[in-house]
């Protein structure tokens, strides 16, 4: 934490703005720190308004990350010289002092200390000296909570947080501490507060949610059960999501149920098993096929996407055509491709074998072509069925939203349609690569 190069901060001082890089949970944490701004009375402008204090919630789950990360910290300086910019999150509390190095970095803040980053303003503010006692703030090393309200029509609900598994490439358990979660009830709670907004999906996210309940001896079965029988939101949706965490138990409620959207994001993140037991993942191939076949064979129309990691060290031409073929026979509806990153303190980054950029890159470029196909189809299979469709926003003449099977919809603009979930049929694919579809009158 840098304290030290923060000069005092005058008493007018009333605009901030927030930049939230990275994943689902960094936006719901840095909503969450947003509100706590407003409640103590500043005003929260865009990110490209002129402002008085700039945050940027910043990601290191790849070296892209962390460029992105230092590249809208040099823009916001060069934009407003006079503004206080703070880095908060897992760039800030894995490598504080490069961050602080940077001139014009006035305060950094790790994961934990960034939920109290208003009382760090607040006694700046008292502060005639550009130091404070930060055994003034009161320490909280538990499970902070947060959810995103205002930003979208959806909010993202953190669950969980922290991770246990270690993967070889990964430093999140570095940068997020271990695994544990707030109890069930208080969830509840949380949900039903999201509801009084307004909101009509909730996107239940976390690091590994899938390890939720390990801090309060409960388990993810029962956090989904319990918000399917005790909140007012309308519809749920889980992101990603472990293949050794995930089960038929699980895969069974979400096809019964009426609140939680028919849509599976599993990491599988290779297809290889030399290359998963080289990341030290806590399964096989097979497993994540058999989830695919039974999750298919109950509901033909679930969407089912995937994480793959390409280029990781050791991995040849023969492994990635390995995972290439595992993936093209697997009913998958989308990927999201990674470039393998390395990454400081990682078992990984002593691997030998390194695979060269230009190689990660057509690598790369493959699945992703693989991805667009899978998508097409699945698209495409969808036409003339009938589903639930949120509608988040404006573009152009037509409303677009998501259905239950994220699929991405469009049709005719209408203001009332906004944030409600409509049953709709699908009509065919639009040169956007977007669903057309009609709302059907009841």
């Amino acid at each position: 934490m840098l304290l030290e190069n923060f000069t005092a901060l005058e008493e007018n001082i009333k605009k901030v703005a927030f930049i939230s890089l990275g994943c689902k949970l960094n936006f719901a944490e840095t909503s969450t720190i947003a509100q706590s701004f407003e409640k103590k009375g500043f005003i929260r402008v865009k990110a490209n308004e002129q402002a008085d204090i700039y945050v940027i919630n910043t990601c290191t789950v790849t070296q892209l990350a962390d460029k992105k990360s230092r590249q809208a910290i040099k823009k916001i300086i060069n934009n407003a010289p006079a503004a206080k910019v703070i880095a908060v999150g897992c760039y800030a509390q894995l490598k504080s002092s490069e961050l602080s190095s940077i001139r014009g970095v006035d305060l950094v803040l790790g994961n934990d200390e960034k939920f109290r980053l208003v009382e760090y303003i607040e006694l700046l503010l008292k502060e005639s000296s550009p130091k404070i006692d930060i055994s003034d703030i009161k320490k909280n090393n538990d499970f902070n909570s947060a959810f995103s309200i205002g930003d979208r029509t959806r909010s993202f609900l953190k669950i969980q947080d922290g991770c246990d598994f270690y993967c070889s490439y990964c430093t999140v358990p570095l940068a997020r501490g271990h695994s544990r979660n707030k109890p069930i009830k208080e969830i509840i709670d949380d949900c039903n507060n999201i509801a009084s907004y307004g909101v009509k999906e909730v996107v239940l996210t976390g690091v590994n949610i899938g390890d939720f309940g390990k801090s309060t001896g409960e388990d993810f079965l029962s956090l989904l059960i319990r918000l399917e029988k005790n909140t007012d939101i309308e519809r749920f949706r889980i992101s990603s999501i472990e293949p050794n965490l995930l089960n038929n138990e699980i895969i069974e409620f979400i096809n019964n149920s009426k609140k939680f959207a028919r849509h599976f994001h599993i990491s599988l993140q290779s297809g290889c098993d030399k290359i998963l037991a080289l990341m030290n993942r806590k399964y096989k191939r097979d497993l994540f096929a058999n989830h695919v076949e039974t999750i298919k064979k109950i509901n033909n129309m679930v969407s089912i996407g995937a994480d793959i990691i390409v280029g990781f060290p050791g991995e040849t031409a023969d492994d990635f055509f390995d995972t290439y073929n595992f993936i093209k026979d697997l009913d998958l509806s989308y990927l999201h491709v990674f470039k393998y990153s390395e990454r400081p303190n990682t078992k990984a980054i002593l691997l030998p074998n390194k695979v060269k950029p230009q190689e990660k890159e057509e690598r790369s470029k493959v699945l992703l072509e693989l991805s667009e196909e899978k998508k097409h189809n699945f698209y495409k299979k969808n036409i003339g069925k009938t589903e639930k469709i949120l509608f988040e926003n404006k573009n152009k003449n037509n409303i677009v939203g998501f259905s239950g099977n994220y699929i991405k919809c469009e049709t005719a603009y209408k203001q009332d349609q906004i944030n409600k979930i409509i049953n709709c049929r699908f009509l065919g694919i639009n040169n956007n690569g977007n669903m057309n579809v009609v709302p059907i009158i009841e």
